[in-house]
């Protein structure tokens, strides 16, 4: 009995460190500018895009670790099941856009150094790497991914909800506009779940479990829970931030177009606020930074034999690239844009390769029956997210042009 308990506490510190792994790695400088900019442009009615926003990721969630949690395989090896070839096409978009994406972490965690404590960007960078890799030089690297996410999650919560108490927000306004908005654009709404849950991003938390061994019908109460969680993590964190900078923007404050968010706190709480924002944006950043390349890596290391017998050097082989990159380029802007319009493809593809494995009982088992509500509004997601990818392209390929 005491190594059931045993056994369950650490299924359980596993799931909330899968959940935190999943919520940090969104919670990026990207998510971070988008908050703020969507934020200044519809004021309180903003709230009702967070909400909404967050009810379309635990759909996607939902599904997506549901299905991998019950077959116990990667996404993958799931996407090579249900077409040959497919998962190699799949981890081939996850990897470039991760790689592109995580140039940006890096350039991040640079800026948030330089903000609290003035080092220049490239020391900075290097800096933030050298903590990373030492996350995945830890003989129980899991382990330590899972409380570094946590605690880096936990000071982010805290410190933006001290800038709420700090720029005093119209509290009853927003709490309004959550359920009954004066504005509703649903661009932006598709935007932050593409966001959310795009990319590598919703894979993060899935693939943690399925390492951890947290797989099968017997486990699927607590990864759907867990599931939840993770979006519940980041959805607080949105709306906390809204809420913050809705406390600026209220006031008739215009925010620097240059970097809306840093400005917001400046101007909500004088040069405390402005150190306050580098440290969430170095912990968004650095937190991201190991997301994405577990993540990436994973997708890789079931397709390839010697990149699973390796995987923690490929990880921070991964790491030490995009550094290298961002240190002798900076963020090279055109990759970030076109990693950008990949990552929106890679959520309908993914999705829509889960769902057709959710009914294919050599994937899940016989035993396993997925919710068809939870099919039906995954479809509708796909959808959606196939359309705004494809708006996304149509839009690269003019400014190309």
């Amino acid at each position: 009995m005491a190594e059931k308990k045993k056994e369950s506490g650490s299924a359980a510190s596993v799931l909330i460190g899968a959940a935190f792994l999943m919520a940090t790695s969104a919670i990026g400088p990207g998510f971070l500018t988008q908050t703020a900019v969507f934020t200044d442009k519809l004021k309180a009615a903003f709230a009702f895009a967070i909400l909404v926003s967050i009810l379309i990721d635990i759909v996607v969630q939902m599904n997506i670790w549901r299905i991998l949690g019950v077959s116990g395989k990667r996404a993958q090896d799931v996407a090579n099941e249900v077409l040959p070839g497919l998962g190699y096409f799949l981890a081939f978009l996850v990897a470039l856009g991760g790689l592109v994406f995580n140039i940006g972490n890096v350039g991040g965690a640079a800026m948030g150094l330089n903000v609290m404590l003035g080092v220049p960007f490239v020391p900075g960078a290097i800096v933030s790497a050298g903590i990373a890799i030492a996350l995945f030089l830890n003989k129980e690297m899991g382990k330590a991914m899972d409380n570094f996410t946590k605690i880096l999650g936990v000071i982010m919560i805290a410190m933006v909800l001290f800038m709420v108490f700090k720029t005093q927000p119209p509290m009853a306004l927003a709490l309004k506009e959550t359920v009954l908005p004066s504005t509703i654009d649903w661009m932006t709404i598709l935007t932050l779940v593409g966001g959310t849950v795009g990319g590598y991003i919703t894979f993060a938390g899935a693939h943690r479990i399925i390492d951890a061994g947290i797989t099968g019908m017997e486990n699927l109460p607590k990864i759907s829970s867990g599931s939840v969680k993770a979006i519940s993590i980041t959805g607080i964190m949105r709306y906390l931030l809204f809420l913050a900078i809705l406390g600026v923007v209220a006031t008739g404050a215009v925010l620097d177009p240059k970097n809306p968010p840093a400005s917001a706190f400046l101007i909500g709480a004088g040069q405390i606020g402005y150190r306050i924002f580098g440290v969430i944006l170095w912990c968004a950043a650095i937190t991201s930074v190991v997301g994405a390349s577990y993540t990436s890596i994973s997708f890789l290391r079931t397709l390839f034999g010697k990149i699973e017998q390796y995987s923690r050097y490929w990880i921070i082989g991964f790491i030490c690239v995009s550094t290298a990159i961002f240190s002798t380029m900076g963020n090279p802007v055109a990759l970030l844009i076109v990693a950008g319009s990949l990552n929106g493809l890679i959520l309908p593809v993914s999705l829509g390769v889960m769902l057709l494995a959710a009914f294919n009982k050599k994937i899940v088992g016989a035993d396993y029956h997925h919710p068809k509500v939870l099919a039906v509004l995954g479809w509708i997601m796909v959808v959606f997210t196939a359309w705004m990818g494809f708006k996304s392209l149509t839009g690269i390929a003019k400014l190309f042009s």
